[in-house]
C-alpha cells in the first residue's frame, strides 16, 4: 500500500509545511520587530512634553465638620440609603440578621445587642456608637475596625453617611 512514491509525497508535504511555518515566522518577526536589530534600536517617532506633575497628596484635604453635616442631614433621604443595609441588618428591636439589629444603635454601647456575637475588632475601636464613630465606621468599616466581620465597602459621601445616621437616630425616639 505504501510504495516509494507515496512516501515521497508525504515527506514532501511535511517539508513544505515546515518551510511555510519557518517563512511565516521570519516574515512576522521582520514586520513586528523590525528585522534583526532587536528591541530598543528604534528612535521614538515623537515625544510628548509633560509639565511637572502636581503632587495631589501634598495638598491637605479639606476637613469637613461632621457635626455641621449631621445638623443638616435628612432622615427621609437616609431611609432611601437604608436599602443597602437591610440585607444584613434589621430595624426591629432584638431582631438580628447577619448583622446586629440597628434599632437604637446611635449612642448605644458597642457590642451590647443581645443575641449577636460581635468580633473583638469593634469592641477595641470604640465604646459607644456616637454619630462620629458611626460615620467613621460607615466610611470604611475594614479601615476603622481592622478584623471586623462586616463585608461592606463603605459609603463614600459624608452627606449620605449623615443622612443614614439621622434616619437610624429617628427610629428610637
Amino acid at each position: 500500500m505504501f510504495d516509494t512514491m507515496t512516501m515521497t509525497k508525504v515527506m514532501g508535504g511535511a517539508c513544505g509545511a515546515l518551510l511555510v511555518f519557518l517563512l511565516g515566522g521570519w516574515a512576522s518577526e521582520t514586520i513586528y520587530h523590525g528585522g534583526a536589530g532587536g528591541h530598543g534600536d528604534e528612535v521614538q517617532g515623537y515625544k510628548i512634553e509633560v509639565a511637572e506633575a502636581v503632587d495631589d497628596a501634598a495638598e491637605p484635604e479639606e476637613e469637613i465638620d461632621f457635626a455641621l453635616v449631621l445638623a443638616s442631614a435628612s432622615a427621609a433621604d437616609g431611609e432611601g440609603l437604608w436599602k443597602s443595609c437591610r440585607s444584613c441588618h434589621k430595624l426591629e428591636a432584638g431582631t438580628n440578621g447577619v448583622g446586629p439589629s440597628l434599632y437604637g444603635v446611635v449612642n448605644r454601647t458597642v457590642g451590647t445587642e443581645a443575641g449577636f456575637g460581635y468580633s473583638g475588632a469593634l469592641k477595641a475601636v470604640a465604646d459607644v456608637w456616637t454619630p462620629e464613630n458611626l460615620q467613621a465606621f460607615l466610611e470604611n468599616p475594614k479601615g476603622y475596625a481592622p478584623g471586623t466581620k462586616m463585608g461592606y465597602n463603605g459609603m463614600r459621601k459624608v452627606e449620605d453617611r449623615a443622612n443614614l445616621i439621622a434616619y437610624l437616630d429617628s427610629l428610637d425616639d
